[in-house]
């Protein structure tokens, strides 16, 4: 079950609720971090495994939070397209072509809005972005694991996105005055931007350094700018529609953290940058 914005007032009891939400978001990252990394280290069909299920997941928690708004989208239709995405876009040698899966699916959803009502448009215009959305960027994950030294490099883009989304977090928390978008997030702050901007940066600097020894750091510092700066906008993207569904968390699968999309929001920006930037740009 998703969890309204409106809460209501908590009064005393709030800094107690935000404390008790801090040790839970903490256990739950000191418990899952190594599992992930884990499957990271693995790679291979563990690391498709795990792409495909969180992709899935997410999924799931994006059709249900419109379906809470009000909206129509076929959750079925829009999870296995984002599925095959995922696979078409990411796995060698995987027998379809990304683009056959596009073409195909907008055909497939297009044909199935022609039996919808009252409002077809809208209900294939949802599933479809949906589905693209989450399967296309998350296709980029398993391509970047596929790549030469792709361990490396999955862990500079998901490090780096942890690192700052920790720091404009706790920045945020403790410092945070001003309002970055109350549109979109209420409790962003232009404080814990800067924040994220400044820890994002330094993290993604010493750990290119570290991971790929010889590369000059000047390259790392350029990247970390880039993902800290796109980084906030992966978030602000999905909290834009948790807004118009009037939710605050996509789920609550994660204690302390809501649902996967939650978690993978701002990854959905960074990973296919990453990606690129390792294609394009390499590391030397």
């Amino acid at each position: 079950m998703l969890t309204p914005t409106g809460s209501g007032s908590l009064g005393v009891f709030r800094p107690a609720i935000e404390h008790l939400m801090l040790r839970e978001r903490i256990l739950s990252a000191a418990i899952l971090i190594p599992i992930v990394i884990f499957f990271f280290y693995l790679g291979g069909y563990w690391f498709l495994g795990l792409t495909l299920v969180a992709a899935m997941v997410a999924g799931y928690e994006y059709y249900h939070m419109l379906s809470v708004g009000g909206y129509d989208p076929s959750s079925p239709i829009g999870i296995a397209w984002l599925a095959l995405l995922v696979l078409a876009g990411g796995w060698p040698g995987f027998p379809i072509s990304f683009q056959a899966v596009v073409s195909l699916g907008i055909i497939i959803t297009l044909s199935w809005s022609l039996w919808r009502q009252p409002r077809p448009a809208e209900d294939w215009g949802l599933t479809a972005a949906g589905a693209i959305y989450l399967g296309a960027l998350a296709s980029a994950f398993v391509a970047l694991r596929e790549l030469p030294h792709g361990f490396e490099w999955v862990l500079v883009a998901v490090l780096t996105t942890w690192i700052t989304d920790s720091g404009a977090y706790f920045v945020g928390l403790s410092v945070g005055r001003h309002k970055l978008w109350p549109r979109l997030s209420p409790k962003k702050t232009w404080e814990g931007l800067v924040g994220g901007l400044v820890t994002g940066v330094i993290g993604a600097t010493l750990l290119g350094v570290w991971l790929f020894p010889g590369v000059p750091w000047a390259r790392w510092l350029a990247l970390g700018v880039i993902l800290s700066i796109v980084a906030p906008f992966g978030d602000l993207s999905v909290s834009m529609v948790k807004r118009q569904v009037g939710v605050k968390d996509t789920g609550h699968i994660i204690p302390g953290h809501g649902g996967v999309l939650d978690r993978l929001d701002s990854l959905l920006f960074l990973v296919p940058i990453t990606y690129y930037w390792a294609l394009w740009v390499g590391p030397c």
